[in-house]
């Protein structure tokens, strides 16, 4: 979660414990990590039977944890009404059981404009290269724009995938064995590759470098997702959300990964505080915090009926959002899933960077992949 998000998480837990008094008992702490670590500090907790109870994050991260047997199967400790109110798309399903509740789903990446250098997005990924080119300003010569046409993590390889598939490429096939070493992958990497070289975003460039420069007007566009877009308005830019350009090579949208972001319950809970971990579970997914989140982070409901909620339905953000969720593809949560992104990361970052060709990039992913997957099954 980001700031924002745990400051509505805090008057969330806030309006449970009033409304709860039978819990007053229960003493409710919370710990924050980045994606990576809460995965590892999860898994190390639960497995010596420890760990918090109620475990969030991004719905790709239950496939490791019901592999490790970790995670509690939910429908089978909530009546099947619960289940029915959310999209079953945003319900992480494996095995036959679903293994977390969600508080949002898309989870997703879009373009963002900052609308004071950005008069028009346009539609196709040529036209837009043209116009970062414009928009990319070195005022002194010195071989450091003060504006950037566009910023973005270079380090994540979630990054990637939106133009992995506006490429016609994809992380892994049926049986979950990885594609990775693919025309289309190799043509996105080059893609991504030309804007450094055309010096249209910067050469070194993660998350953080990414989000400040683009809250502090330094950047045309950022390619973010629904976590972002609060923090960007509370800091004074005016947004506009875009579509990722089409790619004419291919006639492809560009496809990020989508995936719910959502509450486990941990296997090694103790069944004197399981009722009020369930509890707060559903409060936390409740149709009332589902609409106060949409309404502060622009965020798409997992609750099908709050998402046709009239109010929401007008926002221009969240339609647009829901825009971009239709050109994407549902995040695989097979446990495959970590392996592939670990084998990703270091070739995506020796590419950009200049030490990898977008060919040899391609077959370094899918030899770790291939490796790190037969470790895993061993």
């Amino acid at each position: 979660m980001d700031p924002r998000e745990r400051t509505l998480l805090e008057k969330h837990i806030g309006e449970f414990q009033a409304a709860h008094p039978e819990y007053a008992d229960i003493r409710i702490s919370r710990a924050n990590y980045n994606t990576e670590d809460l995965r590892t500090q999860f898994q190390t907790a639960a497995m010596a039977m420890g760990g918090p109870n109620l475990v969030y994050g991004p719905s790709d991260q239950v496939g490791p944890f019901v592999i490790m047997d970790l995670i509690l199967p939910l429908d089978e400790l909530l009546p099947p009404e619960v289940l029915a109110r959310f999209d079953p798309s945003g319900l992480p399903t494996l095995e036959g059981h679903v293994w977390g509740l969600p508080d949002q789903v898309g989870n997703h990446l879009t373009l963002v404009a900052n609308r004071a250098h950005v008069d028009e997005i346009p539609a196709d990924a040529d036209a837009w290269v043209e116009q970062l080119r414009r928009l990319t300003v070195d005022r002194d010569g010195d071989g450091k724009p003060e504006v950037y046409g566009v910023v973005f993590d270079r380090v994540e390889p979630f990054f990637l995938v939106p133009w992995l598939g506006g490429f016609g490429g994809w992380v892994m096939d049926a049986q979950a064995n990885p594609t990775l070493d693919s025309q289309g992958m190799i043509d996105a990497l080059a893609f991504l590759k030309s804007l450094v070289d055309a010096g249209v975003m910067p050469r070194e460039c993660d998350y953080q470098l990414a989000d400040t420069l683009f809250k502090e007007g330094r950047a045309a566009y950022i390619v973010n997702g629904p976590w972002s877009w609060d923090g960007y308005r509370q800091a004074g830019v005016d947004i506009e959300l875009g579509l990722l350009p089409r790619i004419g090579a291919t006639g492809l949208w560009p496809s990020p990964m989508t995936a719910a972001k959502c509450y486990s319950v941990n296997r090694y809970t103790h069944p004197r505080s399981l009722p009020a971990t369930l509890a707060l579970l559903r409060w936390l997914t409740s149709p009332e915090v589902q609409k106060d989140l949409a309404r502060e982070l622009a965020v798409l409901p997992g609750d099908i009926e709050v998402r046709a909620d009239p109010e929401l339905v007008a926002d221009p953000l969240l339609a647009a959002s829901r825009r971009q969720v239709d050109h994407g593809r549902i995040m695989p949560i097979v446990s495959e899933m970590r392996a592939i992104w670990d084998a990703m990361r270091p070739a995506y970052q020796a590419c950009l960077s200049g030490e990898l060709t977008p060919e040899a990039a391609a077959a370094r992913m899918q030899e770790r992949a291939v490796r790190l997957i037969a470790e895993m099954r061993e």
